[in-house]
């Protein structure tokens, strides 16, 4: 179950904390994960990736939110630092999705929720701008 929401998380959310580029710069990212499954016996432990944006990455809020062709972004409003987005997928990552990040400078705050297949899934996610990409 760990494994299948990870890689709902990597191929659906991930992308989504790349938006416009007056509130996120290009450069290398550090994004701390936690994820909270109400029901699940143990705490997951939070996941850190380092990620390179380039500036067509951070161009187009909307075309980062999925990778995913079977995913429609069905609500997005980005007003000062703050994007909040709303997404249904169908197919084999069938699912509700609802996010809010707040950019602060180099470095942003976001939660998510992610409903699929009976289960809901809390996200936070903690990033810091690192530099300029290797």
């Amino acid at each position: 179950m760990k494994k299948t929401i990870f890689v709902i998380l990597s191929t659906l959310i991930l992308p989504s904390f790349c938006f416009a580029a007056e509130t996120m710069r290009e450069g290398y990212w550090e994004l701390i994960t936690t994820m909270e499954m109400p029901g699940m016996p143990m705490k997951m432990a939070p996941t850190k990736m380092k990620h390179c944006y380039s500036k067509e990455d951070v161009k187009d809020p909307k075309k980062t939110i999925t990778t995913d062709k079977n995913c429609t972004v069905t609500d997005f409003k980005h007003s000062g630092n703050k994007v909040v987005w709303k997404m249904k997928c169908t197919g084999q990552n069938a699912g509700v999705f609802s996010g809010e990040t707040v950019f602060k400078g180099d470095a942003y705050d976001s939660a998510m929720k992610m409903e699929s297949g009976g289960h809901t899934v809390k996200v936070k996610v903690k990033a810091k701008r690192l530099g300029n990409c290797p």
